[in-house]
This record gives C-alpha cells, structure tokens and sequence, in this order.
C-alpha cells in the first residue's frame, strides 16, 4: 500500500508530531460506501511558518483491499474562537483585538472517496479520459500529488469552516460542497491535454516515485551536512534531471528551495527555541562563515539571525 507524506509536514517543510499540537476544534463524519471527511483545527504556533497545500492520494489496491481517492489540504492563516458564547468560533465577528479569545489556526481536512461512490460518475464500462481512469479506479498504479489549492478550492474550504446550517440541511451543504472541491481539485491536477496523471511520465512507475520520496527523506537527514543532488541522485540511484523534474512534480518546490527551506526552519528553531547563538548555528548547518548563514537566514525568512536573539 502506498504510504503518502503526512501533509503537515509538507506545508511545514519539516517533521511535525500532530500528538504535540494544541487541538483547538475537530469534526468528522464516517458514512460506509460514501464520503468520509475530517476537519482539525490547531492552535498556529507563533514562529510557525506554512504554505498552503492541497494534496491528492489516489490508492489502487489490485488485491481486493480498499481503494480510494483522498484529498488533503491545510490552510492557514485564519483565526478560531474558543469563547462558548461565539457558538465554537463559528459567529465571531469581533476583530483580534476587541476578542481575547480569538487565536490564530492552521487548519487540516481531509476527504476521502470510495470508489463505489464515485464509480457511478463515470460513464460507460470504459474509461475514455484519463480523470475517468482515476475515477472508475482504472489507473495501473497508486499515487500521491501535489494539488495546486485555487481560489475556488479555498473558498470551499473556508465555506465549511463557516457556515452556519446544522442537522439535514448541514448534510446537505457539506455534500454539495465536497462535490464541488472534488471537481476543482480535478481541474487543477488532471489536464486532459496530458498523457497521464504526472506531466512528467517516469512518475507513472511507482519504483521512481518511491526514490523521489526517499530523496526527500535524506535532505532531511542531511540538514547540517550539505549534500549536493549529483551526491542525492546517486544515493537514490536516479538521473539528475529526472530526480529535480520528478521532485518538483510531486512536492511541489524545487529540490534546493524545499532543503534551503528545511535548514533555515531548522536554524530559527534553534535560535529562537533553544537560545544557541548564530555562530554555534552556522557551524552545526554546516556554513563556512557566519556572514553567508545570515545572508541566507535573511533571504529566507526576512530577519537577521540575531534578531531572533534579541526576542
């Protein structure tokens, strides 16, 4: 079965334990043969950075087990209130400052589809476009892809963290509305102009996708000890270019972007977190000077490493 990167570290750009977070909401709904979806809110830790980032999973199982098509997404930037009389945050109107009990969240869902459900919108015993491939659960291999989170996509989203229905018509408002996500998701990932799911066509073998995955997991492995991708490529065994085509495809960034990215989390942790100073940083990340860390530090994050020293 094929085991897809848990999305919160993917927006995170590093590993984060869900077990250590500060569960602030959570709805779930489980209804056997359909659509089973989950909504967690978290409390945003204060020097916590995340990109928004929509995720699709597509989970062929050829020996008779589940398959499934899910959709994950995490969003921040919005704020939840925790005051009773706000009816769980939903009907907060007070701006951050006249509501103490406002707090800023990143918020999870995840929508999972049987493929008995969707087995009904695709026409015809046979699949005659690539998206009725995935949908009737014809495509040869499991997946997981990087899904572009549009602005349809994302007011959906936040339609369902805000509305105000309850009991049948609130089934009916959160049925209507993953339909309408599904479609746009679909939009964004599947282009018919394509060839297959992957614009890059080696990503079709699953072998190749699971050492583009494995790459990811070395950058993070090798967060103080610099490794260049002729070095990442021969440890996966894969070819240059289609090691950077392939990392680009599935996490969305490039490979430089997504370990620059990592180190300098990593080094604003050990700043702010545990007090080390910029020098004992530049060292452990592996800089020759202290002046090109802090030239990347800045870049990065638009602060100067003492910075972080001085709060």
């Amino acid at each position: 079965m094929l085991q897809p990167p848990d999305i919160l570290t993917v927006a995170r750009k590093q590993p984060v334990l869900q077990e250590s977070l500060d569960l602030a909401y959570q709805k779930e709904q489980h209804i056997p043969g359909a659509v089973a979806y989950q909504i967690q809110r978290y409390v945003m830790a204060p020097q916590w950075t995340l990109d928004d980032t929509g995720m699709m999973i597509y989970q062929h199982d050829r020996s008779g087990g589940e398959s499934y098509l899910e959709l994950r997404f995490c969003v921040s930037g919005n704020t939840y209130c925790n005051d009773p009389v706000c009816n769980g945050g939903q009907s907060c109107r007070k701006s951050s400052s006249q509501c103490g009990a406002k707090m800023p969240t990143m918020d999870l869902f995840t929508f999972r589809f049987s493929s008995t459900w969707l087995a009904p919108f695709v026409k015809g015993r046979h699949a005659a476009t690539r998206t009725e491939e995935v949908l009737a659960f014809r495509y040869p291999s499991s997946f997981t892809k990087i899904v572009p989170l549009c602005g349809r996509s994302r007011l959906v989203l936040d339609s369902m963290l805000s509305h105000q229905y309850e009991g049948a018509l609130e089934n009916i408002f959160v049925n209507s509305q993953v339909q309408a996500l599904l479609l746009y998701s679909l939009e964004c990932l599947l282009d018919e102009k394509e060839e297959g799911v992957f614009a890059c066509k080696f990503l079709a073998n699953e072998a190749d996708r699971e050492k583009i995955v494995r790459a990811r997991e070395i950058l993070l492995e090798h967060i103080g000890e610099p490794i260049t991708i002729k070095e990442l490529s021969r440890k996966v065994a894969m070819n240059e270019c289609y090691l950077k085509k392939g990392f680009k495809e599935l996490f969305g960034t490039t490979i430089f972007d997504f370990y620059q990215g990592q180190r300098m989390d990593h080094a604003r942790y050990l700043l702010y977190e545990k007090g080390l100073s910029v020098t004992e940083v530049s060292l452990m990340l592996g800089y020759s000077s202290i002046s090109h860390f802090s030239t990347a530090f800045k870049k990065h994050t638009g602060l100067k490493p003492c910075d972080l020293l001085l709060r």
